[in-house]
């Protein structure tokens, strides 16, 4: 055989060699990597994080009750008011003139009143005479001084006098409900003429100026709107399967889209009842601990909320944990070979641990990070870290 050939051989030799060490160790055939850890025990700060909306607790929304034209508006957007002060007038177009007129309608039926209780009175003066004169009349006729006819002249009389009363006292009371109702279309009238005038409920500031003088606002439309700054609060929504472990007054961090460095102290205020069922995520209010901040109504705003911590607890990475069939579960490495395990976890912190409440012990390996999808029985192998190409 020619040295040539032997070369030849040779050269071919190493190439199958290097093909097959290519094929076992990095193609098809190659041993997955992956890397692992045991699970670990310690304590377990775990906190949930949310992103909201920085909103007013306490909002007021002032507008005239009937259609209108704004007159003045004494207060602008950004301004500190207090409770009582006046913030805006209507034209009160004719009120003024229905006002006055309510005013001589109820002073009339006052006279009328007068008018009707001096009629009583006079009424009463002739019914009481007439009774005395009809009872003296009596007696002379028993001791027949006088004749019947003049008795019962008399009788009539005091019948006479009796209705007239009756009719005077009537009068009295028909003028009593006519003042009565007077009063009350006076007051109708001037809490009218009251409503022209958009007053402060509460010590605030004018959040928005939704109107300027000289237009035309139907009744109920927003003119002015006034918060309680004290009332901020940022309206979050956390997923249902974290809000379960939220209680009101736990602390919270609050991170101001328009304050990114700057992260302000707070607490959950309020827990809502209702969740929604299509984002599966339930509303968590969050107030500040200090009102110290510069914040605008509607911002986006970061919140973490502090959960109790758990001792003892056994986690291990989150990314470890898969969920295959809608089944939580890990894979780990047992005797050399790969396993799917169920497991029921618990907590998972935002720093990427998963509390571990049964599936898996302290002896067990568990893959975190593998090249491609695992499978049972699939060869891997054990690396420090996965290097991406």
């Amino acid at each position: 055989m020619s040295r040539q050939k032997i070369g030849l051989m040779a050269l071919g030799a190493g190439v199958v060699l290097v093909f097959g060490w290519v094929v076992m160790t990095q193609g098809p055939l190659a041993p997955v990597k992956v890397t692992v850890e045991k699970i670990k025990t310690g304590s377990l700060s775990s906190g949930v994080f949310g992103v909201g909306t920085l909103k007013a607790r306490r909002s007021y929304n002032l507008a005239p009750t009937m259609t209108s034209r704004v007159k003045s508006m004494l207060v602008d957007q950004g301004d500190q008011v207090v409770a009582g002060q006046i913030l805006a007038e209507m034209d009160p177009v004719d009120l003024d003139e229905k006002l006055t007129g309510s005013q001589r309608m109820v002073e009339k039926a006052a006279n009328s009143i007068r008018a009707a209780e001096a009629q009583v009175s006079e009424a009463q003066s002739r019914f009481d005479t007439l009774s005395a004169t009809f009872t003296r009349y009596q007696e002379l006729r028993a001791r027949g001084f006088i004749s019947q006819e003049m008795l019962d002249a008399k009788q009539h009389e005091r019948n006479s006098a009796s209705a007239a009363l009756a009719a005077a006292i009537a009068n009295l009371a028909a003028a009593r409900e006519e003042h009565a109702r007077a009063q009350a279309d006076m007051r109708g009238v001037g809490k009218l003429q009251a409503q022209t005038r958009l007053i402060s409920p509460v010590d605030g500031v004018v959040a928005a100026r939704l109107a300027e003088p000289g237009s035309t606002v139907s009744g109920g439309q927003v003119v002015l709107q006034i918060i309680d700054p004290a009332s901020l609060w940022v309206e979050t929504r956390i997923a249902q399967k974290q809000a379960g472990q939220i209680r009101d007054g736990q602390a919270a961090q609050i991170v101001l889209r328009s304050q990114p460095q700057s992260p302000v102290m707070g607490k959950v205020e309020r827990v809502d009842m209702i969740s929604d069922a299509v984002t599966e995520e339930r509303i968590v209010n969050v107030s500040f601990t200090d009102q110290g901040h510069d914040a605008s109504i509607g911002e986006y705003a970061e919140v973490t909320i502090k959960l109790p911590g758990l001792d003892n607890a056994c986690t291990i990475p989150s990314a470890a944990v898969k969920r295959i069939d809608k089944q939580d579960g890990v894979w780990v490495l047992q005797g050399g070979e790969v396993q799917f395990r169920p497991v029921r976890i618990g907590v998972t912190t935002m720093d990427g641990r998963t509390q571990i409440l049964d599936g898996i012990g302290d002896d067990d390996t568990v893959i975190v990070y593998s090249q491609q999808p695992l499978r049972p029985g699939l060869n891997v192998k054990i690396v420090p870290e996965l290097v991406r190409g």
